[in-house]
């Protein structure tokens, strides 16, 4: 990991309240950013959802990593994917949706959802560097069967920007598990994307309803501002 170059607090604007940002402290999480999930004829598209609606938030994420990684500060990336043998793979999982091809299943780009296959990897506009940690999670939250926990621990994090996809499943869920585990979240709504708009506006709801009851909702020309 890269030596932290900054070290003051950084005031967010954001709701419900201003997020006081501590870097040295404080990790970008990009969940799930998967060519199977926003590319055009990957498994999202084939199962009928439009993908342009998650694309929207490559730009923003693009811009967010360059600033975070030229800051010298921490970034994790999650990948949604099982085991070749499927042995992680719990049946009411497997079946869900009642289609014709699942998990496991040979899809547009390689095997659904399996570890090295070319549509479980990560999207070649926020590909992770060599030095920042790939998460391989079976789940929807980024801390069940994984060692981020572990992880962020030895890092000394105690923050987390959470970004990706999708808003009301694995971003939400990762963020209310972080939630539970102490982690304080400041999530961009530019950097995160659902295939359905109520979703998405409904998902950042929940996390900065009651006072933000699980985290902070920001823009990330906030955060960019701050930044530079």
């Amino acid at each position: 990991m890269k030596e932290t170059l900054m070290k003051d607090l950084l005031s967010i604007e954001a709701q419900p309240y201003p997020f006081e940002l501590e870097p040295a402290k404080c990790a970008l999480l990009i969940i799930d950013m998967q060519r199977d999930f926003l590319e055009p004829g990957g498994f999202g598209e084939m199962l009928g959802n439009d993908v342009s609606q998650l694309r929207r938030a490559i730009e923003p994420n693009k811009q967010l990593l360059a600033a975070w990684r030229a800051a010298g500060l921490v970034v994790l990336h999650t990948r949604e994917g099982h085991r070749p043998d499927l042995s992680d793979l719990p049946p009411a999982k497997k079946v869900r949706g009642h289609g014709t091809t699942t998990i496991g299943d040979v899809g547009p780009m390689g095997r659904i959802l399996i570890r090295g296959e070319p549509g479980q990897d990560i999207i070649p506009e926020l590909y992770p560097l060599p030095s920042e940690p790939v998460i391989d999670k079976p789940g929807k939250g980024a801390f069940f069967a994984t060692d981020l926990h572990a992880i962020l621990q030895n890092l000394g994090i105690t923050q987390l920007v959470v970004t990706g996809v999708t808003t009301e499943v694995c971003v939400n869920t990762t963020v209310r598990e972080a939630n539970d585990r102490g982690f304080e979240c400041l999530v961009p709504e530019d950097c995160v994307g659902s295939y359905f708009p109520e979703f998405q506006e409904a998902g950042l709801k929940m996390i900065k309803a009651q006072g933000g009851i699980f985290g902070w909702v920001t823009h990330s020309s906030q955060i960019l501002a701050a930044l530079a």
